[in-house]
């Protein structure tokens, strides 16, 4: 169905009143975008961080009264009569056959390729991960996951124990098991992203590899490499958590992390490993080490 999108630049102090006030006004959606390009860093906990200037997006059926809409906006002591605000018609598409026709094989390192589930595999004789995301983080196509696919790539995983903490669709982890490795384990606090992970170790017959489970649920072991692309904050105040599932011996891949953050997170996890030097892809980061 066609959409229009109803955009309005105001001060981020007043972003998340106009957002309330679009919802109320009948918007299907409302996103907060950067108006003048400022750069973000994560929030802290429970944090809602917006740009010093942003476009409050609301989004409505093609059919509905945007005069009305306007006309109720005009009302309010923050937007006022006349306010400046612009509509956009939505080409009519089909969003999710659109992603995926643009979702295509990619290859990391040498040996390993991330192929959606609905295309061909562009060279059989590689270590051939299907994907099929769902609803949960985790394509490749992240600048973060691709670079702990290169890593596990460059590894020798035969027989070696895994856990991938914050395992979104699983693809780490399938990646893993398909570069070698015994087992996974893999943890996530969202319910959909264990879905995920095992429908696609069913698609890649490693189902009978991997355990999944939530925090709250999550075993005491301990595992051969360690994998936790999730994000700075979790990865400081997780610290404890993620480094007490790696052997002495064992290693560990960290990422989720902008460039900015690396050194610090570097720094936080050499108490327990020897680090190695940093990666970084674009504005994001990898960390990695052996455990002393």
């Amino acid at each position: 169905m066609p959409w229009i999108q109803l955009k309005i630049n105001t001060q981020a102090e007043n972003a998340e009143q106009i957002g309330d006030m679009l919802s109320a006004n009948g918007a299907q959606a409302v996103t907060f975008t950067d108006a003048k390009d400022t750069p973000m860093y994560e929030p802290k906990p429970g944090e809602v961080m917006l740009w010093p200037d942003t476009q409050v997006v609301g989004l409505y059926d093609a059919e509905f009264n945007m005069k009305r809409v306007i006309a109720q906006l005009e009302k309010s002591k923050i937007l006022g009569k006349g306010f400046y605000h612009k509509l956009d018609q939505l080409e009519d598409k089909d969003w999710e056959r659109e992603w995926m026709d643009n979702f295509h094989p990619i290859q990391f390192g040498k040996r390993l390729w991330i192929c959606p589930s609905w295309r061909d595999i562009p060279d059989p004789n590689a270590v051939n991960v299907m994907l099929d995301p769902g609803l949960a983080f985790g394509t490749g196509t992240h600048p973060t996951t691709s670079l702990c696919l290169q890593w596990l790539d460059s590894l020798s995983l035969d027989d070696r124990s895994v856990v991938d903490f914050g395992c979104g669709s699983g693809i780490l982890g399938i990646a893993a098991l398909k570069l070698g490795a015994a087992s996974v384990v893999g943890i996530d606090i969202d319910p959909q992203a264990l879905l995920a992970s095992k429908d696609n170790a069913n698609r890649n017959n490693v189902a009978d590899k991997i355990s999944v489970y939530l925090p709250k649920d999550q075993p005491d072991m301990q595992a051969d490499v360690v994998l936790a692309n999730i994000l700075a904050g979790p990865l400081r105040e997780l610290r404890e958590v993620i480094s007490d599932y790696c052997k002495p011996g064992g290693l560990l891949v960290l990422s989720g992390i902008l460039a900015t953050q690396a050194e610090e997170i570097n720094q936080l996890y050499s108490a327990d490993f020897e680090m190695e030097p940093i990666a970084i892809e674009g504005e994001w980061a990898r960390v990695s080490g052996k455990k002393k």
